[in-house]
């Protein structure tokens, strides 16, 4: 079977669609034919050898995926061959089959397509731990969310719209507001200006919390920008400007925190957490709040092309490459 592997941690350079094994499905696991694999930022690292998780190559790229079910492992309850499931793993799931534990497997609801079911796991269960277990949004509060025409962006809007916040886009570009809007937020403000508007929306008082995928100089600006008691979730730095630093008098004035989200780390070790995580969303996708913006579609021998598109940030969306 064919698999997207990375055979030197070089960047996109090093990446190859190449022939392997076919796997089966162990006690416990399920056999996945993979249509659909989501593009995520931890592809990009782990291809540049950047990632926290450092596998030994050659090794398949892959963290979210969606298909159909091919077989079942023993002692697998809950999942029918045939039926429609979407997957998650820390790396392997860019491969025409892929065995996977059940735990880290989630029935599609209808109507929800493999490409979305492909841009669903990684980052909307991030925005879901973020916004609920570590943001601990209540409805009614107003969330800011930064590079938010990117993946985890427009999940986290969609997520945090499920729960009844208000949600304020912060983008680069008009074309990326437009992103930010279509996804669902209320109002898209462009960086450059984002202090002086958000102050303006919110009539002075801020926002409750701030997701922040970007890092940078727009950290403490939005640190400021915290209303009293207001979170400030740590997720990520791609602005490449460096990590920013806290200068803890700051947390004093307001009442404020800064809380790093770390998904992975926490839900692997959890899968009963995630599971959770799932059914939470579930509703959001039968409601139509949650319904993921495909960006660009890839076939599966430009994988590399659709890492080097994130990583020159040309990405709007969830990128998808379809195996079938």
């Amino acid at each position: 079977m064919r698999a997207v592997q990375v055979v030197s941690p070089t960047g996109p350079s090093g990446v190859e669609l190449r022939e392997v094994p076919e796997p089966t499905a162990g006690p416990g696991e399920v056999l996945v034919e993979v249509h659909s694999v989501g593009i995520s930022f931890p592809d990009l690292l782990l291809a540049k050898g950047e990632y926290q998780l450092k596998p030994e190559v050659p090794f398949t790229l892959g963290v979210d995926f969606a298909g159909s079910v091919a077989a079942l492992g023993e002692g697998v309850e809950g999942f029918a061959v045939g039926q429609r499931v979407a997957g998650v793993l820390p790396h392997g799931g860019a491969a025409e089959l892929v065995a996977v534990p059940a735990a880290f497997t989630f029935a599609l609801p209808e109507g929800t397509t493999y490409d979305e079911g492909a841009a669903l796991p990684m980052n909307y269960l991030t925005a879901q731990f973020a916004l609920d277990e570590r943001g601990g949004l209540k409805p009614g509060e107003t969330v800011l969310v930064h590079g938010a025409a990117g993946g985890v962006g427009t999940a986290t809007i969609q997520v945090a719209k499920g729960m009844g916040a208000r949600v304020i886009a912060v983008v680069s570009t008009e074309e990326k507001a437009k992103v930010a809007r279509d996804a669902g937020a209320d109002e898209a403000v462009l960086l450059a200006e984002f202090k002086d508007e958000v102050k303006r929306l919110t009539d002075g008082r801020g926002v409750d919390v701030v997701l922040d995928v970007v890092g940078g100089d727009a950290f403490t600006d939005s640190l400021r920008l915290l209303a009293p008691q207001g979170r400030l979730l740590v997720v990520g730095f791609a602005s490449g400007q460096g990590i920013p630093e806290v200068k803890v008098n700051r947390l004093l004035l307001n009442n404020v925190d800064v809380r790093g989200v770390g998904w992975g780390a926490y839900a692997m070790v959890r899968p009963d957490f995630i599971q959770q995580q799932w059914r939470a969303l579930v509703p959001m996708l039968e409601s139509g709040v949650v319904r993921p913006p495909i960006g660009t579609t890839y076939d599966v021998g430009s994988f590399a092309q659709a890492l080097t598109d994130m990583d020159e940030r040309r990405t709007l969306g969830k990128s998808v490459v379809r195996l079938r």
